[in-house]
């Protein structure tokens, strides 16, 4: 795990440097004379050789300093801090949409494979991940937003609750519920939605497809025809046997594409006006941010090997079998 962070960080240190244009001149703007420029250069360390200004980059990263942003003028860790729950909000709830609908999914069109349930449903996977996210968002709030008017198409909460609820944890759906307003509740419950679930569409097509792959190797088991043939419950079988020993790719993938989300959520928040971490990231490469940029970088980088190693954790814990081949080899 430290070995992948200290990559990374050298990796998104190097890139930030070589990005075009003067971040001091992109933050005090075109009408700045030389002397602002150059003053504000040093005042963040540009002027130094890039060995001292990667010592002293990581010797901030350590204790948490990642310097100030260019565009809040706030510290890079409080924008991070603030922005992040927005975005955590998000890909849960995606992630929920990924297992709720894929693995549902999956297991059908795995136990009626080659008919026609299962062939819509490889279709509708193959689309899903074929299709880019900014497409189905925009879709959505078309159809769901402005046709139908069924749910709201930007924000996280409408004005008028907006300003009466408080941030106590930065997760609006916690927050509302703290502040004792259940309409606000449902306010914000009715803002994650199409956002939620035009972000979860590329993971759920995968979900289905790597579910669907798994049950359909594990219905050939010798276990499984045993089972069918003590007369249990086809229904049973699937979800209790089956699924139980073919779900460890599944949460695999499920682990890796949570933490991809999170990275992947740059056009969603954008289209939906969401105010994240990921919005936060665009913005930074726009106005070449580069403390901010590198400090976004970074928590995607650590959301990467945090989730794996929880992963990892699950698996060892539902399959034994995991722990022995570890301990044998």
């Amino acid at each position: 795990m430290g070995i992948s962070l200290l990559g990374l960080s050298v990796l998104v240190f190097a890139i930030s440097r070589v990005l075009p244009g003067n971040p001091a001149r992109m933050a005090l703007g075109a009408r700045a004379s030389e002397e602002q420029v150059a003053e504000l250069a040093a005042e963040m360390g540009l002027n130094q050789p890039l060995p001292v200004q990667y010592v002293d980059y990581m010797s901030g990263l350590l204790v948490g300093d990642l310097g100030q942003s260019l565009q809040t003028r706030n510290p890079v860790l409080e924008d991070l801090l603030f922005k992040l729950p927005a975005t955590l909000e998000l890909i849960t709830m995606a992630t929920l949409f990924m297992v709720g609908i894929g693995v549902p999914l999956g297991v059908v069109a795995a136990r009626n494979r080659g008919g026609v349930f299962d062939n819509a449903t490889r279709v509708f996977a193959f689309s899903a991940v074929s299709v880019p996210s900014f497409f189905i968002a925009i879709v959505f709030q078309v159809a769901f937003g402005y046709y139908l008017d069924w749910f709201p198409i930007t924000g996280r909460l409408s004005l008028e609750y907006s300003e009466a609820v408080s941030r106590y944890t930065g997760f609006m759906l916690v927050d509302t519920l703290l502040e004792g307003s259940i309409t606000a509740h449902v306010d914000a419950w009715s803002h994650l939605v199409l956002p939620a679930l035009a972000l979860s569409f590329g993971g759920m097509g995968q979900v289905i497809r790597i579910t669907r792959s798994s049950m359909v190797d594990v219905e050939g088991k010798d276990f499984i025809e045993a089972s069918r043939g003590y007369g249990i419950a086809g229904w049973l079988v699937a979800y209790k046997y089956s699924l139980k020993n073919a779900f460890i790719p599944t949460l695999t993938i499920i682990g890796l594409l949570y933490a991809w989300l999170l990275g992947g959520a740059f056009i969603v928040e954008i289209v939906f006006g969401w105010p994240g971490l990921a919005k936060y990231g665009v913005q930074s490469v726009l106005t070449t941010d580069v403390n901010a940029l590198v400090g976004v970088t970074m928590v995607i980088g650590l959301m990467f090997v945090v989730t794996n190693f929880i992963v990892d954790l699950i698996l060892d814990w539902i399959d034994p079998r995991i722990q022995l081949a570890g301990d044998t080899a």
